[in-house]
């Protein structure tokens, strides 16, 4: 299978960086082509500006989008990793899908309503934020998460949702809890993703 990852941290020694790390190498192991898109290595530009807008309703989608509509055209598994910021994606991220997922590549729209046009293909999340999981989990944050990523974005545009990882208490677990972190995601992505 040939998988993206889209990844979202500006920290090169963070445990999102050992999460791609470790989710590339699984799945390398089990015999897939994986690309890597770095956005803050990139420099992705995040803005959905008015001259984007325009040129994509007159069919000259600009060039950095187009690439990376591309990476996704190609690809049969989409995974985010990302940090949780203010209860959403940084907005590296968000500004991705702003501009990538639009109308016309992404979905569509017909007199039945939404046309999905990534339909055929699966989505992991990867996901941490600091704080402890069973209070997200209690004032429902851990499921509005979900909601908002696993449906709101990859739901809405057709890609199956396959699983979400989030992981808490970021900053505040010892060397054990983030060994037993990336072991969690070696083998879910090693489950997920078979031998090819």
């Amino acid at each position: 299978m040939k998988h993206l990852i889209v990844y979202a941290h500006s920290n090169v020694e963070s445990l999102n960086h050992s999460i791609l790390e470790t989710t590339v190498r699984a799945l390398e192991e089990q015999g897939h082509e994986v690309v890597v898109r770095d956005l803050y290595a990139l420099g992705f530009n995040p803005v959905f500006t008015p001259e984007d807008s325009a040129a994509m309703r007159a069919g000259q989608t600009p060039v950095d989008i187009q690439t990376e509509q591309e990476y996704i055209r190609n690809a049969d598994v989409i995974t985010f990793i990302h940090p949780v910021w203010w209860t959403g994606l940084p907005a590296i991220l968000k500004g991705y899908v702003d501009r990538v997922f639009a109308y016309g590549f992404a979905y569509a729209s017909d007199e039945n309503g939404i046309v999905q046009l990534l339909k055929g293909k699966q989505g992991l999340i990867i996901s941490t934020h600091g704080t402890p999981k069973e209070v997200y989990d209690s004032i429902g944050m851990t499921d509005g998460l979900k909601i908002t990523s696993d449906d709101g974005i990859f739901g809405f545009v057709g890609i199956e949702s396959v699983g979400h990882l989030l992981f808490g208490s970021i900053g505040y677990l010892d060397e054990a809890g983030y060994q037993g972190i990336l072991n969690e995601v070696d083998s879910t992505v090693k489950r997920l993703f078979p031998s090819a």
